[in-house]
């Protein structure tokens, strides 16, 4: 089988996107695991923000990697994908500006599609996350992220917490995002559905959720009457995979190593302690440095 274009790939999430079926995604990470999901069937993949930043830096999710690291990654999946990909770009890496540089170069790596949030990030100085920023702000993003793209079939995803605000807000962003001419609106936060209706019910975009295996979204129908095109339960696969590099070098070396769960793996591998007190060194108000 001849290998599929860039744009041909995005062509098909194109369709994918149109047409009235709620798929999951399959939460990839280098050119194996997007060869072994194409392989098992999966019509899509999503790199994530928080994966990359794991098997980059080895860092936790708190906006350290660059723009350049995340799209060598995100080439890394292109040069071998046979799905489309989403790449999560974050913020943009930046203001609006920023965002049509995210998508030049997301572009050249060989993605379908990238979500740009809303979400204020880096974490400012003295702000306690997760906090917005302006839906002008993120809508002016939008558009500069469609003005930047060389290939129309590269989607643009408008992506907010609706459990960061209010209702009221988050109908307000997304009508804006809408307007402002994304390909579709993905929602995190979604506590079930009636949330779902009560924050969906004025758009006409396809939609994506980031339900991290919430029960309470767990039927696809359902979900693809509500207008929803992709999921994202998680990004378990990684997280599988750190946990049997760790029980496979354990077991190897002979020692007396204790076996650690991956909640512990994660926090003692990435230096989440040695974060956190910068974080409260460096970010916080009216706190001394130790």
């Amino acid at each position: 089988m001849a290998d599929k274009s860039h744009h041909e790939l995005r062509a098909m999430f194109r369709d994918l996107l149109a047409g009235d079926r709620c798929l999951n995604a399959a939460s990839v990470f280098d050119p194996l695991s997007v060869r072994m999901a194409a392989d098992l069937g999966f019509s899509v993949g999503i790199l994530g923000g928080s994966v990359a930043s794991l098997q980059v830096l080895g860092a936790p999710d708190i906006a350290l990697i660059t723009l350049d690291e995340f799209a060598e990654q995100a080439n890394r999946l292109g040069r071998a994908s046979q799905i489309p990909v989403i790449a999560d770009a974050d913020h943009g890496y930046g203001n609006a500006l920023n965002a049509m540089r995210t998508v030049n170069e997301l572009e050249k790596a060989g993605v379908a599609a990238l979500t740009l949030e809303d979400t204020h990030l880096p974490r400012p100085f003295g702000e306690q996350p997760p906090a917005l920023i302006s839906a002008d702000e993120a809508a002016a993003k939008i558009r500069a992220a469609l003005k930047a793209r060389s290939d129309a079939a590269l989607s643009i995803i408008a992506r907010t917490n609706a459990g960061a605000t209010t209702l009221e807000d988050s109908i307000q962003r997304t009508t804006a995002y809408q307007a402002a001419g994304a390909d579709a609106i993905c929602l995190v936060g979604v506590q079930d559905f009636d949330h779902l209706q009560a924050l969906t019910g004025h758009l006409t975009v396809p939609l994506m959720l980031i339900t991290y295996g919430n029960p309470a979204l767990a039927d696809a129908e359902r979900l693809s009457a509500a207008g929803v095109r992709v999921v994202v339960n998680g990004h378990a696969p990684f997280m599988a995979a750190i946990q049997a590099v760790y029980d496979t070098l354990r077991k190897e070396s002979g020692t007396d190593s204790a076996a650690l769960p991956l909640g512990q793996l994660l926090s003692r591998y990435t230096l989440a302690d040695t974060h956190s007190d910068w974080m409260t060194d460096y970010l916080t108000q009216g706190t001394a440095p130790r």
